[in-house]
C-alpha cells in the first residue's frame, strides 16, 4: 500500500472514530456509511456484525444482526473476529470478499482487523449504555421510573421551558380489590392498559413514569390536562383481548401546574407539591382530583413539625389515654370502652385530626398505638390490683402494623409484660384498609383469638372490602359505622333505616357481638332496641373521659338508659 493510499486508509478510519466517539450522539447512518466507505477500500464485498444476549441464544441463532455493508457479490468470508463480554454476551463482526480478485496483504488484512475490534469495541459499549441506561431508568416491569420523570424535569428546566407544564400524581384506586376481582396477572393487563392511555395522549409532549406499585408520575403540556384528566375519573379498561372483558379503572391524582411563578430549585419541589395534592386526592371521598394550593405548603411545614415534635412527646409522656364507655341499652350496664388518645401540650389538647393522619405517614403512628396499647394495659393491671370491676377496653391499631410480620408476638408481649389476662383486652382495626393483605389480616386476627384476645373490625361500612372482610376474616365484634345510624328525623322506611337493619342482623347471625357507634339522641337508642342491637357508645351516653372521670364510671358501673346519664 503507497503512501497516499495509506493516508487515505487513515482518513477513513478516523472518519469512522469520529462518528463512533460523538459524546453528544452517534449517527446510525454516519456509522454505516463510514464502514462503507472502509469496505470500498478494501474491496470487502460484505460486512456483517452480529450480538447474542448470551452463548445459548447464540448457538440458536437468537440475536440481532446488522449488516453493515453489501454490494451483492458473490463472496467468501476472509477474517471473522468474536468476544465474549464480562456480561457472557457474544459479539461477532465478519468480513467476506470476492474470490475474484487478489487476497488482501498480510498488513491489510492486520488493517480490516483493526477496523472489525473497533466496530466490536463499539458495539459492546454501546450495549452496555442501553443496559444501563434500561436499568437506571426504567424498572423491572418495563416502566420508566421516577429517575426517568426527574431526568425529563431537569431538562425541560435546563432549556428554560419548565413553565408552561402540569405534573401529576396518580395512584390507581381500590386496585388491591380489582386484582381479587380479576387476578394478578389481569390486574397488570389493566394497570398497563390504563397507563398506555394517558402515554398515548401524553407522546412526545411530556413523559408518565411508574413510582411504585399503583403510584405513577407524569408530566405534560398543559393543553393535555383536560383530556388526562378526563382518563383519571374512570374508563373501562380492556383485560382480556379475546373476550373484550373491561373493568373501570379510576385513579386518585394529584396536580401542580408549573407557572412562570414558580422558583424551580428541586425536582422534589414538584415532588413534594403533586404528592401532597394526591394524599389528599386519596383521603378525600368523591373528590379524586386535587389540585396543589399553597395551604398545602402550609399543611406541609405543619405536618413536618408534628413529625419533629412527635419523639419528644412520646418520651415526655404528653399523649394520654381517654376512655368512652360502652354500654349495654338493655340493661345500662357499662360493658367495655374504647381506649382514645389524646395528646396535651403546653397546656392545649392537639386535637387527633392533626396528628394522627400525620403519623401515618410512617411508622410513627405504630410507635403510638403499642404506647396507647402498654398504657391501657397499665391501668387494667392497677384496676385489678385495686379491686374494680374491670371491663374490656378495646385499642386501635393503624393498618400500617400490618408491615410490621411479627406483629402478633409484639402485642402479646405487651399484655403479658403488664400480666394483663387476655380477655380483658380487644384490639380493633379499621375497615377502611383495602390495600392490605387479607392473608396478613387474617392470620393477625386469628392469631390474637387462639391467645384469647378479642378483634373487632371498626367502622364497618365506610370501606369498599366490607363483605369480603367479614366473610374471610374470624371477628368477634363488628362495630357499624354512625354513617349507618339512622337520624331522629327518618322513618322505618329510609335507606339507612334498613341498611342499618339488615347490617345489625346480619352480624347476630354470623355470631359477632355488633355496637353501634356515634349514638347522640334517645330515638338513636330506640331504633338500636328495635334492631336488638344491644351495645352502644357515643355522647348521648359519655365523652371520651379522662382517666380519673372514667374510674368513677367503673365504680357506678351503670346507666340510665332514658336519659343516658350515670347513675
Amino acid at each position: 500500500m503507497g503512501n497516499e493510499e495509506l493516508l487515505e486508509y487513515y482518513r477513513l478510519f478516523d472518519a469512522l472514530l469520529y462518528t463512533m466517539t460523538d459524546v453528544e450522539s452517534f449517527d446510525i447512518e454516519e456509522i454505516k456509511n463510514a464502514l462503507a466507505d472502509l469496505c470500498k477500500f478494501f474491496k470487502i464485498s460484505k460486512g456483517i456484525t452480529e450480538f447474542y444476549q448470551n452463548i445459548s441464544n447464540e448457538k440458536a441463532n437468537k440475536g440481532d444482526v446488522f449488516v453493515g455493508y453489501d454490494n451483492g457479490e458473490d463472496c467468501v468470508e476472509i477474517i471473522s473476529r468474536r468476544i465474549v463480554t464480562k456480561s457472557m454476551a457474544v459479539v461477532k463482526c465478519s468480513a467476506y470478499r470476492s474470490e475474484k480478485i487478489p487476497p488482501l496483504s498480510a498488513d491489510d488484512v492486520q488493517r480490516v482487523d483493526l477496523v472489525m475490534r473497533t466496530v466490536l469495541s463499539f458495539i459492546s459499549r454501546n450495549r452496555l449504555q442501553n443496559v444501563v441506561e434500561k436499568f437506571t431508568f426504567y424498572d423491572e416491569y418495563g416502566y420508566r421510573n421516577v429517575r426517568s420523570f426527574i431526568r425529563y424535569i431537569e431538562n425541560l428546566d435546563e432549556k428554560g421551558i419548565l413553565s408552561g407544564h402540569t405534573a401529576i400524581y396518580y395512584n390507581l384506586r381500590h386496585f388491591t380489590l380489582i386484582n381479587r376481582e380479576i387476578g394478578r396477572n389481569n390486574g397488570d393487563i389493566a394497570m398497563r392498559n390504563f397507563f398506555n392511555m394517558i402515554e398515548n395522549i401524553v407522546g412526545d409532549n411530556g413523559i408518565v413514569c411508574r413510582v411504585g406499585g399503583d403510584n405513577f408520575v407524569s408530566v405534560f403540556k398543559d393543553e393535555l390536562l383536560d383530556d388526562i384528566l378526563k382518563i383519571v375519573k374512570g374508563v373501562p379498561v380492556v383485560y382480556d383481548n379475546n373476550n373484550q372483558k373491561r373493568i373501570m379503572v379510576s385513579a386518585s391524582t394529584g396536580v401542580f401546574r408549573i407557572t412562570d411563578e414558580f422558583v424551580y430549585e428541586t425536582p422534589g419541589d414538584i415532588m413534594d407539591r403533586i404528592l401532597s395534592s394526591s394524599q389528599a386526592a386519596k383521603i378525600g371521598g368523591k373528590d379524586s382530583i386535587v389540585f396543589f394550593d399553597d395551604k398545602m405548603e402550609i399543611g406541609k411545614e405543619k405536618r413536618m413539625k408534628i413529625q419533629q415534635l412527635f419523639p419528644i412527646a412520646l418520651k415526655n409522656k404528653e399523649f394520654k389515654v381517654f376512655y368512652q364507655p360502652k354500654i349495654d341499652i338493655q340493661t345500662g350496664e357499662l360493658v367495655g370502652a374504647e381506649a382514645l388518645c389524646r395528646w396535651f401540650k403546653d397546656g392545649k389538647i392537639i386535637p387527633p385530626m392533626e396528628f394522627i393522619p400525620v403519623l401515618e405517614y410512617n411508622t410513627d403512628i405504630c410507635q403510638l398505638d403499642f404506647y396507647m396499647l402498654d398504657n391501657v394495659c397499665k391501668d387494667i393491671r392497677r384496676w385489678l390490683d385495686e379491686g374494680r370491676k374491670v371491663v374490656r377496653v378495646s385499642v386501635n391499631l393503624s393498618r400500617k402494623h400490618m408491615m410490621d410480620v411479627d406483629l402478633l408476638d409484639h402485642i402479646i408481649e405487651i399484655v403479658d409484660r403488664n400480666n394483663v389476662p387476655h380477655n380483658y383486652i380487644e384490639i380493633e382495626l379499621t375497615e377502611t384498609t383495602t390495600d392490605v393483605e387479607f392473608r396478613d389480616l387474617k392470620r393477625v386476627v386469628s392469631g390474637l383469638q387462639q391467645a384469647g384476645i378479642c378483634t373487632s373490625v371498626d367502622d364497618f361500612g365506610m370501606g369498599y372490602s366490607s363483605l369480603n372482610l367479614i366473610r374471610e376474616v374470624p371477628w368477634n365484634v363488628l362495630k357499624v359505622d354512625r354513617s349507618f345510624l339512622p337520624l331522629d328525623e327518618e322513618n322505618s322506611q329510609s335507606t339507612r333505616n334498613v341498611m342499618f337493619k339488615y347490617v345489625v342482623g346480619m352480624a347476630k347471625e354470623l355470631g359477632l357481638e355488633c355496637v353501634a357507634e356515634g349514638v347522640e339522641t334517645k330515638r338513636q337508642v330506640e331504633i338500636l332496641k328495635n334492631n336488638q342491637c344491644v351495645f352502644a357508645q357515643g355522647y348521648y351516653f359519655d365523652r371520651p373521659l379522662p382517666l380519673d372521670e372514667f374510674e368513677n364510671r367503673l365504680i357506678t358501673h351503670h346507666y340510665v338508659i332514658d336519659s343516658g346519664a350515670p347513675d
